[in-house]
């Protein structure tokens, strides 16, 4: 990271920055061209491992991507607002951010796919209890990514 004043390393910093983000930017590579897609996430650090968890149809160009398990390119931010300057040089920024590589990889077991939707929709309602009909959890495609690099950032 070029700007070392404006990295964050604490762990639990990083996780509450994580906590703030309401969308994660996830980018694919097929060799030919690139795919970034907005996507709807949850997460969790074990302190072992960090992992987001992501849901979508069972089929389409994300899907397919996934199956590859190449590394992905994670971009998450928030708090943003901009701070205008007298000078076009003297705009800037306020923000939070992370971006990350890791390898995705799909759940196919009922309970794997159970722990990832539970993470995305406890990311979103704090709620961690919810049920996922048999149904629904056939037509569902779930995918995680494992985090093999991560880097954070904040400029106040």
């Amino acid at each position: 990271m070029r700007r070392k004043d404006r990295q964050v390393t604490d762990p639990e910093k990083i996780d509450s920055i994580i906590a703030q983000c309401h969308c994660c930017r996830l980018g694919f590579s097929d060799g030919e061209q690139v795919y970034v897609v907005p996507l709807s996430f949850g997460y969790e650090n074990t302190g072992e491992k960090r992992i987001f968890y992501f849901h979508g149809a069972p089929e389409g160009r994300k899907i397919e991507l996934v199956k590859r398990g190449r590394p992905v390119g994670i971009e998450l931010d928030c708090a943003y607002q901009l701070r205008e300057g007298e000078t076009a040089c003297g705009f800037t920024a306020r923000f939070q951010s992370v971006i990350a590589t890791g390898i995705p990889s799909l759940l196919e077991k009922p309970q794997e796919k159970i722990h990832g939707l539970q993470q995305i929709m406890s990311h979103y309602s704090g709620k961690k209890d919810w049920d996922f009909p048999p149904a629904v959890l056939e037509k569902t495609c779930v995918f995680q990514v494992e985090v093999t690099e991560l880097t954070c950032k904040e400029h106040q």
